[in-house]
């Protein structure tokens, strides 16, 4: 019998509601996210992909209950926890970390870069003692490839790229099953958005952690992740192992955003798919299969019907397409 996956979301909605009027009455909702479900095992890495918008960040958010839900189960290690209660919840949070986008705005400029550390270790109990807590503190810079000196210093004197190896230190610091990587790289030169992905694998492959990396680089997805999910306002259209969504994409927007990769072969072909318009507001999403309205192959069918998640176990889409004609 198969354990349970460490992470497992099911149906997930979170709707933004906006206030206006002269009595700040409701007037609309912004649905970010709508009726996402996914799993994540231990050690795995899943990556959710998808432009500006999408729904991606939220998301992330929502997992670790830095936003509420709107509808739908979180579930962590086999037990329900988006019912429990903020200290619970608090306490929970050991296990799961995140990583945010600006490294330069997620630690504080006024702890050195040893009391940056300290706080999880003593918000969580887990180091008795200066001498205990300084030898994980050395542990941890030891583990994202800082020097030790690094401890006394405070995060004005690092690089983005070192910034961000201390954000990844902290995160690390609980002992979390789960990482969350929101937009970890986006902000970082191409040599160290390289070196910091590379760390992250290996610290994987060390620490046994599961990652949700939530980026809209799917150069960089390539190299990190086991599964791929692509995220459409608001929704998965295709999740599957990296390798099949890589080589054969089965929804027409994985198929343009995979267009747009560079190719690192100059003689290599790929057909470079432009989408019309821009990505349609999640106040207002259009009927049936929300991507229809910049689909280069939607027909009468897409306007009407949403098409749901289909295909094998592993593999799964969300068009009514057999396939794609580019692919045929």
């Amino acid at each position: 019998m198969n354990p349970p996956p460490l992470l497992e979301v099911n149906g997930l909605v979170k709707h933004f509601l906006i206030r206006g009027g002269l009595l700040g009455g409701i007037t609309g909702r912004v649905r970010a996210v709508d009726d996402l479900s996914f799993t994540l095992a231990r050690g795995e890495t899943l990556a959710l992909v998808g432009e500006s918008g999408s729904g991606k960040s939220t998301v992330g958010r929502t997992i670790l209950g830095l936003t509420p839900l709107s509808g739908g189960e979180i579930w962590l290690d086999g037990a329900r926890i988006d019912q429990l209660s903020r200290a619970r919840m608090r306490h929970l949070r050991q296990r799961m970390q995140i990583v945010f986008q600006d490294p330069y705005s997620s630690l504080n400029p006024r702890f050195s870069v040893r009391a940056c550390l300290a706080e999880p270790l003593t918000n969580f109990g887990l180091a008795r003692g200066t001498a205990a807590r300084d030898a994980r503190i050395f542990e941890l810079l030891d583990q994202v490839q800082l020097p030790r000196t690094a401890a006394d210093r405070r995060p004005h004197e690092f690089s983005g790229g070192q910034r961000q190896r201390i954000a990844i230190a902290r995160a690390l610091a609980p002992r979390p099953d789960l990482i969350i990587c929101d937009e970890a790289v986006s902000a970082l030169d191409v040599s160290v958005k390289a070196q910091i992905i590379n760390l992250l694998v290996d610290l994987q492959k060390e620490l046994g952690l599961a990652l949700l990396f939530i980026s809209h680089d799917l150069a960089i997805v390539e190299h990190l992740t086991h599964r791929v999910a692509v995220m459409y306002l608001g929704g998965i259209v295709e999740i599957g192992p990296r390798d099949e969504v890589f080589s054969r994409p089965r929804h027409p927007y994985t198929e343009a955003l995979l267009s747009a990769v560079p190719q690192p072969d100059p003689a290599a072909k790929r057909r470079r798919i432009v989408l019309a318009g821009d990505m349609p507001s999640p106040r207002d999403p259009p009927a049936g299969c929300r991507f229809h309205t910049r689909c280069p192959y939607a027909f009468d069918r897409c306007r009407v019907e949403v098409p749901e998640l289909r295909g094998g176990t592993s593999h799964r889409f969300a068009c009514h397409l057999d396939d794609l004609p580019s692919a045929v």
